[in-house]
């Protein structure tokens, strides 16, 4: 275990208070200004629980109806509010619940602390009832985790864990604590981490490396700027505006960093990726020099590697260093904080527009638009399509709702065509793709952020994956919109068979129950469209009723998502039909 050095006070020591371990972890959590956690109760974490009953009105704790959806609701609440997330489980079967959600914060950097409760201490090892091994388990898909056997551990511990949640690259962290730490004392006393050996959180950015980049910038004739949630996680949203605007440098966003910028800026061009715009995509390999922003070059944005932007010097502005030149060979890495980074470069970068660079993004646009997007959002006749549900929303949400999406075909359309002018308004499953995680998640979001509204974008399929919390609506009154993209597919997957499987459409299709139904069970109002000309109405009904709603929208079955870079091709192979 890395030595642990935290701030010390100057004035005279605090006396510590003797307690038992279970009340110390409530206490810990108060002392990190944690006011909401989500979680689900069981034997090996029920001290825990019996403190947290008493602490109530300082602390409050949202029932979920699977763990799972703890977790969801933890990263909706933390990508929403900017804070960390929290949530709980009892061991064995809870805490190895937990782990998918786990996986997704990992790969999505969503700072989370997730606390399980574990056998006794003399039981460990033993196959006693509802033991599982959670510190192996998570070990791959946690930033650090810890086991807790002994209660003079709690404050220390979990001292560390926020602070690692929290800081650099964030992350999960999870602490298992054997149920003796939780009945025994200690000595209570908490003093924040701000520091651990070996650990640096915020490398110092190098002024050498901002000014090579500066000299790639400056003397570029087709600068791109490609930039990800790194600049959201930084709090770098200004930072980068003034360096667009500056220097008239296109700029495209991955689905993670989507809202870090605002839709209609006239320097953003849209969305990469395998679904993205087409221009980002065929361009990426016309540029000459390319500056990624707290991106990391996933597979989904790059496609094939060996068919890069092969011709661009790269410039990478990256807070981890395991993503320094890990896909893609970087000329200037910058190591460090994107907004540190940002404030460096900027006073180095000359005043440019690269007009005739631009255009070529216009002239992409307008061949995207003839034979995609019009198609998609401003169909006459024939069924219903998800782009078009998306673009009515627009009109109603004016780009001030958060949305949060689950993962599929309706996650591609409402990233592309959603408008946002706040940053943390796009929630969705980025790197791991978990379906089911919009559901919990947008209840996490609403309640990270109550003054926003939240509409929950889901398609037939996620939204049965995690249905059961809708009984946390039910029991919390909180106000989320629910808007189902039903095409009685498994759309995505379809899709792709369709398209690379001669439509042999295997176990895809989706025989669903009646959503409104469901819905009026758990106290929720809902409605159901599948006409063109009630679509407007019932959408604006939706967003004007007082409390939650589920909007059910019969979609076209069969409509594909595009463009479509297929799977081993570059993204100039991009496909528009």
């Amino acid at each position: 275990m890395e030595t642990l050095t935290a701030t010390k006070s100057k004035s005279k020591k605090k006396k510590t208070e003797r307690i038992h371990g279970c009340e110390a972890v409530v206490r810990c959590l108060l002392e990190e200004g944690v006011d909401l956690m989500y979680g689900y109760p069981g034997g090996a974490i029920m001290p825990v629980y019996d403190e947290l009953y008493k602490y109530q009105d300082q602390l409050q704790h949202v029932l979920v109806r699977h763990e799972e959806g703890a977790t969801h609701a933890a990263q909706g609440y933390a990508r929403a509010s900017g804070r960390v997330g929290v949530c709980i489980a009892t061991s064995g079967p809870g805490a190895t619940n937990l782990v998918t959600g786990i996986a997704d914060a990992m790969i999505d950097s969503t700072p989370m602390v997730c606390i399980t409760g574990q056998v006794p201490k003399h039981l460990l090892g033993s196959d006693a009832f509802q033991e599982t091994d959670i510190i192996g388990i998570t070990m791959p898909v946690t930033k650090w985790n810890y086991q807790i056997t002994k209660a003079s551990e709690i404050p220390e511990i979990f001292a560390k864990a926020f602070f690692i949640a929290k800081s650099g690259r964030p992350g999960p962290v999870l602490i298992d604590i054997t149920k003796n730490a939780q009945f025994d004392e200690l000595d209570f006393d908490y003093t924040p981490c701000t520091k651990l050996d070996s650990y640096v959180p915020r490398p110092p950015v190098k002024e050498e490396k901002v000014k090579e980049a500066a000299e790639l910038i400056n003397n570029a004739k087709r600068p791109y700027i490609l930039f990800g949630q790194g600049v959201i996680l930084s709090q770098a949203e200004e930072e980068l505006k003034q360096l667009v605007e500056k220097t008239g440098i296109p700029a495209a966003w991955t689905i993670m960093g989507l809202s870090a910028m605002p839709t209609n800026h006239p320097l953003n061009v849209g969305m990469l990726g395998m679904h993205g715009n087409y221009g980002p995509n065929v361009l990426t390999n016309e540029c000459d020099v390319l500056i990624a922003i707290g991106m990391r070059f996933d597979d989904r944005v790059t496609g094939n590697l060996a068919k890069y932007a092969k011709q661009a010097k790269v410039i990478h502005i990256e807070i981890d260093p395991a993503e320094i030149d890990k896909n893609v060979k970087t000329e200037v890495a910058i190591l460090g904080d994107a907004k540190e980074a940002m404030t460096a470069l900027l006073p180095h970068l000359k005043k440019n527009s690269h007009k005739k660079w631009h255009q070529k993004f216009k002239d992409c646009d307008k061949e995207e638009y003839e034979k995609v997007i019009k198609g998609e959002t401003e169909p006459t006749d024939g069924e219903l399509t998800m782009g078009e549900v998306i673009r009515d929303l627009n009109d109603l949400t004016n780009g001030d709702a958060i949305i949060v999406t689950d993962v599929g075909q309706h996650q591609m359309i409402a990233c592309r065509y959603a408008h946002f002018n706040k940053t943390k308004s796009n929630i969705t499953s980025g790197g791991l793709g978990t379906m089911g995680f919009c559901l919990p998640a947008a209840i996490g979001a609403k309640m990270g952020a109550p003054d926003r509204d939240v509409i929950a974008v889901i398609g037939d399929g996620g939204f049965q994956m995690t249905i059961q919390e809708l009984g946390v609506i039910l029991q919390t009154g909180v106000n989320v919109k629910i808007l189902i993209l039903n095409n009685e597919f498994l759309g995505m997957v379809r899709q792709w068979q369709q398209l690379f499987f001669d439509k042999r459409y295997a176990s895809t299709e989706m025989v669903n129950p009646d959503f409104q139904l469901l819905a009026q069970a758990y106290g929720i109002k809902a409605q159901r469209v599948s006409e063109r000309d009630q679509l407007g109405t019932a959408l604006k009904n939706m967003m004007e009723h007082d409390g939650s709603f589920l909007l059910e929208v019969m979609v076209g079955k069969e409509n594909n998502v595009f463009p479509m870079v297929p799977s081993g091709a570059g993204v100039a192979d991009i496909r528009l039909e």
